[in-house]
């Protein structure tokens, strides 16, 4: 086992299956020592957090989500290189909270994702970010994340 993977689960976490895309698209594209990450969804087998922000869905709720879709990413990345331990940085992460026209606490939900990076990865875990609002999103989710991640060559 990977020490990374070790780490997840001596945090409580397990890798989920790998989600299948929801349309024409693929999961990861990988380009050099880069993986393009999808937008993920925040959905668990049977658990999905659905609804706006924060009239269907609380925002701790929400950052919970944000969480699940990292998680549900990892299990991408391990697919698609093998190991988690050949992650060298997370790069970049973009977060999308279908959200309500006066709510503003966006950072806070995506929030759920930076810092459960961060606690899994340390200083690898360290990105840029977006965090913003979105009329809408695919299967009324409350919140979407799409990111970029270095790996080994």
């Amino acid at each position: 086992m990977d020490q990374t993977l070790a780490r997840l689960e001596s945090l409580g976490f397990t890798l989920p299956e790998v989600p299948a895309p929801v349309a024409a698209y693929v999961n990861c594209v990988r380009s050099g020592n880069l993986l393009f990450l999808s937008g993920g969804l925040p959905i668990d087998g049977e658990r999905k957090i659905l609804g706006k922000v924060p009239t269907d869905v609380s925002p701790e709720e929400a950052a919970e989500g944000a969480r699940i879709i990292m998680l549900n990413r990892l299990a991408v990345i391990r697919d698609e290189i093998g190991s988690l331990d050949k992650i060298t940085r997370i790069v970049a992460l973009n977060g999308f909270v279908n959200s309500e026209p006066d709510f503003t606490g966006h950072p806070q939900v995506v929030n759920g994702a930076s810092e459960f990076l961060l606690e899994v990865f340390g200083d690898r875990g360290k990105h840029s970010r977006t965090a913003l609002g979105a009329a809408a999103l695919p299967l009324n989710v409350a919140v979407e994340i799409n990111m970029i991640v270095e790996v080994e060559v």
